[in-house]
């Protein structure tokens, strides 16, 4: 069966072993995938939309861009092998037509399945941290919108824009771990279209919060904590030590962040 060759030993992904199937009149087991690349693709998405939250068009307009990334990522992952035909064709190297090729870092540079390894644990853990971002970021972002003030707390108070941030850190993750032609074309237009609207918030946080927000803005880095706070930052991703509070003037006290 070739469901057994897949599931044991690498078995060619699904187009490719339709084309086996057709050949020697024996019908694939792996379009099953294909449900499970749907599956991925919505529970991805719910993620993106329930706690990205978009409002104006311009958030759904890169919430968009982000989605385009999530259908790429995983109808390759799990459905079509576009980025291997393209690198075993057009670019003449030998890659297997199997799910673990895949880790394409790994399987270009010949690190075989300790390479392939080291880049799942590195995207996921990269991964785990933009989701945990992205909702510890919603969830101070709902009670600063519920009492009518300024967010500053939590991940907020080490940088501006904690969610976009999660984002970001997510997508790159996925790019250690499942790099495909189209993910790594949309990741520079994702980090692009977010630096923007970023921007674009901020010019209406100052207009809304006046002297506040210019004070934090000037104190607290946009996308990265300054050196010195990251230690804190990352337990603050990990819920440890409660919710800390913004004091201004003491984020950049000893150096300068992006």
């Amino acid at each position: 069966m070739l469901y057994d060759s897949w599931a044991l030993k690498g078995a060619p992904m699904a187009p490719y072993a339709l084309l086996q199937g057709a050949a020697t009149g024996e019908e694939s087991a792996d379009v099953a995938l294909w449900p499970l690349a749907i599956v991925m693709i919505v529970l991805a998405s719910w993620i993106l939309y329930r706690f990205a939250a978009p409002q104006g068009w311009r958030e759904w307009s890169r919430a968009g861009l982000v989605q385009a990334f999530i259908i790429a990522l995983y109808a390759e992952m799990y459905g079509f092998p576009l980025t291997l035909y393209v690198v075993s064709g057009f670019l003449r190297l030998d890659v297997p037509l199997v799910h673990e090729s895949g880790h394409l870092w790994a399987t270009v540079f010949g690190f075989g399945f300790g390479g392939a390894f080291v880049e799942m644990v590195l995207g996921y853990s990269l991964v785990l941290i933009g989701l945990s971002m992205l909702v510890g970021g919603w969830r101070t972002v709902y009670a600063a919108r519920r009492e009518g003030r300024l967010a500053t707390r939590g991940l907020y108070r080490f940088v501006r824009h904690p969610q976009y941030t999660g984002i970001l850190a997510a997508l790159l993750g996925q790019l250690i771990h499942w790099p495909t032609i189209p993910t790594v074309a949309l990741f520079p237009v994702v980090v692009w279209a977010y630096v923007r609207l970023a921007r674009r918030e901020e010019r209406d946080m100052a207009a809304r919060f006046g002297g506040e927000y210019e004070n934090y803005r000037l104190d607290v880095p946009a996308f990265i904590p300054v050196r010195s706070s990251r230690r804190d930052f990352l337990a603050a991703i990990r819920g440890i030590g409660g919710v800390p509070t913004y004091t201004p003037g003491t984020v950049r006290s000893t150096e300068e962040g992006p």
